[in-house]
């Protein structure tokens, strides 16, 4: 509005004493209005580097949720194989079938541990 009343189309409405100062105000406002562009630009860029960092916390979490679930995932397995009724398993003819069968549970799940620990995921 400033800028339009400067112009010479608006001769008669204006004195030409006040059109300086209509300048300057447009002046202002035109600074004003880059300066508020500059800070919008400024936080929508820290917000998207917030965005950024939760999400990949998150995948760091879900990575650690992933490997607790695959170490969790062995024992049942293997509980779910020898759990069913079958007559010829080796551990039922055989004093160390249980323990066996426990260590190796034990083992598997050392196992995927320490893969999953060396791979960064633990």
């Amino acid at each position: 509005m400033c800028n339009r009343l400067t112009r010479w189309d608006a001769h008669g409405l204006i004195p030409e004493e006040a059109r300086p100062y209509l300048r300057d105000v447009y002046d202002h406002v035109v600074r004003i209005n880059d300066s508020v562009d500059g800070l919008r630009e400024l936080l929508s860029s820290a917000l998207d580097a917030n965005l950024a960092l939760v999400s990949i916390r998150q995948n760091e979490i879900m990575k650690q949720l992933a490997g607790w679930a695959g170490i969790v995932a062995v024992p049942t397995l293997l509980a779910g194989i020898w759990g069913m009724n079958f007559e010829n398993m080796p551990e039922l003819h055989s004093r160390m079938g249980y323990p066996m069968a426990l260590a190796v549970i034990l083992g598997v799940m050392g196992l995927v541990y320490w893969r999953l620990r060396r791979a960064g995921w633990l």
